[in-house]
C-alpha cells in the first residue's frame, strides 16, 4: 500500500486520467473529489463489495427460480427463432 500525505486543493494522479483531490477535511472526515472518464466505475468499498456479493449470487440462481420471459414480446411464442 502506499501513503500519501496531502493538503486541501492538493492531488495525485492514478495512471494518466484518474485525478484524486483532498476538496475538505473536518476532523477524522475527508472530502476527496474524484475526476476520472465516465468509462471507470467508481464506488464506495462498500458499496463495490455489496455489488459484488449480489453478483454472486445471482450466478448461483438456479435457472428454474427465475420468472419465465415468454410472451413478454408482442408475437413472442416463447419458442426459439427460426434460422
Amino acid at each position: 500500500m502506499l501513503i500519501l500525505a496531502r493538503r486541501i486543493n492538493e492531488s495525485i494522479m492514478i495512471g494518466d486520467q484518474v485525478e484524486i483531490s483532498i476538496v475538505d477535511i473536518k476532523g477524522d472526515q475527508v472530502k476527496l473529489g474524484i475526476n476520472a472518464p465516465r468509462t471507470v466505475k467508481v464506488y464506495r468499498q462498500e458499496v463495490y463489495r455489496a455489488i459484488q456479493e449480489e453478483n454472486v449470487a445471482a450466478a448461483k440462481a438456479a435457472p428454474d427460480k427465475l420468472p419465465s420471459l415468454d410472451g413478454l414480446l408482442p408475437g413472442s411464442t416463447g419458442r426459439p427463432p427460426a434460422r
